[in-house]
């Protein structure tokens, strides 16, 4: 489902790469290099006018899905909020560091965005029903489930198709939170 702000979707074609982030650490060839993803974030922060609050937490991000894992760590983990721990929980599920994963999902806490990933985890998972019930029991995202998920995926190629599953819904995790967090642009702008 497309999502109707313009500055989400300018943001998603800037990160955006021709694979999904693996499960783990791995980093792609696909991803931008660190100077050119910093600039373009820059552009982007200063053509959107972010907020100080809000830059933070795009460029974690950023950083995030083209897996530079140590500088999305350095950020999020100055990010006082439940998106800058979601951020950081997602950081340390990919180091791999569950625990920690765990520890920062705690901190999040009931987030807003929890039931659109349900609904969207419900829907691409109609064919395994025993994993849907596990990431999403009674249309609710659990994402200590989905870390072990991820942790039990860890061991599988990643052309595994449960690895697949996993880094598919990884996706969905990732855009709704960062959808979330643009939403908050509309309702700033508005206020102005």
């Amino acid at each position: 489902m497309p999502n109707p702000n313009p500055t989400w979707n300018t943001f998603r074609k800037l990160i955006e790469t021709p694979d999904l982030p693996a499960l783990g650490p791995t980093t792609r060839a696909s991803r931008r290099s660190l100077a050119e993803l910093n600039r373009a974030i820059d552009g982007f922060s200063r053509d959107a006018n972010l907020s100080a609050a809000l830059e933070p937490v795009v460029r974690s991000a950023a950083l995030l899905w083209h897996d530079y894992l140590d500088e999305s760590h350095t950020i999020s983990q100055n990010i006082h909020t439940a998106d800058g721990s979601f951020l950081h929980a997602i950081m340390h599920r990919r180091e791999p560091d569950y625990d920690n994963a765990k520890y920062w999902f705690h901190r999040v806490g009931k987030h807003p965005c929890f039931s659109e990933i349900a609904g969207q985890v419900i829907g691409v998972l109609e064919r395994n029903k025993d994993l849907a019930a596990t990431l999403a029991p009674r249309g609710n995202w659990d994402p200590f489930s989905f870390v072990d998920a991820c942790q039990a995926a860890a061991q599988r190629p990643a052309t595994d198709e449960t690895a697949e599953t996993l880094r598919a819904i990884q996706e969905i995790e990732f855009n709704a939170l960062l959808a979330r967090v643009f939403s908050g642009i509309s309702a700033e702008t508005e206020r102005r």
